[in-house]
């Protein structure tokens, strides 16, 4: 059987266009992951709240975006928002929305989980010192819930970069659409896709790396 012949020649003549696509690619990633982190933690400590009306809704939210695709999602926003509100966002910011709202359901969870873990004579140790909930919170529950919740993090944050892909359903020019428009035009889906393949490698794996580095400098302190 022949192999057919690849040309990565004619894909690497035009490699500016795909590193160009990556702006918008690590933008979107940036701006979820930066929503996720910050918006996960209020709906994470929204959801272990004493008080009902703040927990029961805060729970409504992570269910609602942890359990639909975030494909729907971003559909939703894109096509379904202008509908029902007569607001008609940008394809970019449709997808920045439906990406970081996700991102904040997932880090939610690893906020409640991580907190919910810390044992509880640190809560205990916290409150015979005097301190309120706000305070044991931020003094002593979270440094060391976030320390156990970097794996968590890793994984999640990999998976968001790698959704920033379905952006391209509503035409923003990232890495995927641009890799799609610049195959249809070429027929050089196989050496479009493995030099994009490589290129989401080049951009996850550095992040990968460093959580692992921070691992090991919190297990080394004996987190």
């Amino acid at each position: 059987m022949n192999l057919p012949e690849l040309q990565f020649g004619e894909v690497f003549a035009n490699i500016d266009l795909l590193l160009k696509a990556c702006g918008l690619t690590l933008a979107l990633w940036a701006i979820a992951l930066g929503a996720g982190l910050s918006g996960g933690l209020f709906f994470g400590l929204a959801r272990i709240a004493q008080n009902r009306w703040i927990a029961w809704p805060a729970r409504a939210f992570v269910e609602v975006f942890r359990n639909t695709p975030v494909l729907v999602q971003l559909i939703w926003f894109y096509y379904a928002l202008p509908v029902v509100t007569g607001l008609q966002l940008p394809a970019f910011a449709a997808a920045a929305l439906a990406l970081s709202l996700n991102a904040c359901a997932y880090c939610a969870e690893i906020y409640r989980g991580g907190i919910q873990a810390v044992p509880a004579g640190q809560w205990e140790a916290g409150r015979a010192l005097g301190m309120g909930r706000a305070r044991l919170l931020w003094r002593v529950v979270l440094p060391l819930a976030v320390r156990r919740m970097v794996p968590a993090f890793t994984n999640r944050a990999v998976e968001l970069a790698k959704n920033t892909s379905v952006a391209s359903i509503v035409t923003v020019h990232e890495l995927m659409y641009t890799a799609r428009l610049f195959s249809s035009q070429n027929y050089l889906p196989l050496e479009t896709f493995t030099v994009v393949a490589l290129i989401y490698f080049v951009l996850i794996y550095p992040f990968t790396l460093a959580s692992y580095a921070l691992e090991r400098r919190f297990a080394a302190s004996g987190a």
